[in-house]
């Protein structure tokens, strides 16, 4: 997939040249569990800041990624839901995610860009403390490229959907859920996250896969769809 991610860095490039200077160019990426996203994400980000560093009529330019793991909700407030050890359980699901927030987030970054834009943040997601980091990304009026990557990036259920249309760009790395479910148990087994095959796969059975079938019934339509190769280290 790595050199569709050069050509797509090439596509935003000279997209961004025929958009106004008082707007983003706001791209979602979207796709299965273990479908490739992330690392795709990273490449075609990587690849476009090397082409608008090389662009002299781009200026200070830069392209931004922005991971939805930022929008989990937080343990705290998993245990004020009415289950909190099915919340627990299924955290991931997109019901465990902040979808309000996320949305005000993508207004506040197709608001037009003046001399007086402020800075706009969003959140990371430690995965060590396993919650939300908030306000640890800053994205500056100069990220004119925005690129947010995660499983609910083109749902079109409420409120996650207002978000996906506001999206200039909808990307879909499309991949099997038989594949899926192979990619996934391996994962899990090489990580460690897993004891052995049998608990990789009741892993992926509960709750990864649940949610590549959910994306997968409700997602606005992609303006791309992108095979999804395999990554050898899996």
């Amino acid at each position: 997939m790595d050199e569709e991610a050069r050509q797509l860095a090439h596509f935003l490039v000279d997209r961004l040249a025929k958009t106004p200077p008082s707007s983003r160019l706001l791209v979602g990426i979207a796709g299965i569990p273990a479908s490739g996203k992330s690392t795709f994400s990273v490449s075609v980000a990587a690849y476009t800041n090397k082409l608008l560093q090389l662009a002299e009529s781009h200026g200070d330019t830069r392209a931004l990624l922005i991971g939805m793991d930022g929008w989990h909700l937080s343990r705290a407030q998993l245990d004020q839901l009415p289950d909190p050890k099915l919340a627990y359980d299924r955290r991931g699901s997109h019901w465990t995610f902040d979808g309000p927030g996320y949305v005000s987030f993508v207004h506040s970054l197709r608001k037009p860009l003046t001399p007086d834009t402020p800075i706009i943040t969003a959140p990371s997601f430690d995965h060590a403390l396993k919650d939300p980091t908030y306000d640890d990304v800053s994205i500056h009026p100069y990220h004119r490229i925005v690129l947010i990557e995660g499983l609910y990036t083109l749902l079109s259920i409420p409120p996650w959907d207002e978000a996906g249309l506001l999206l200039d760009e909808r990307w879909y790395i499309q991949l099997e859920i038989d594949t899926a479910q192979d990619r996934l148990v391996k994962r899990h087994v090489v990580t460690g996250v897993a004891k052995g095959k049998d608990d990789a796969l009741w892993r992926a059975e509960q709750n990864d896969l649940p949610n590549g079938r959910f994306v997968i019934a409700n997602m606005l339509e992609p303006t791309r769809t992108i095979p999804s190769v395999n990554d050898p280290s899996l």
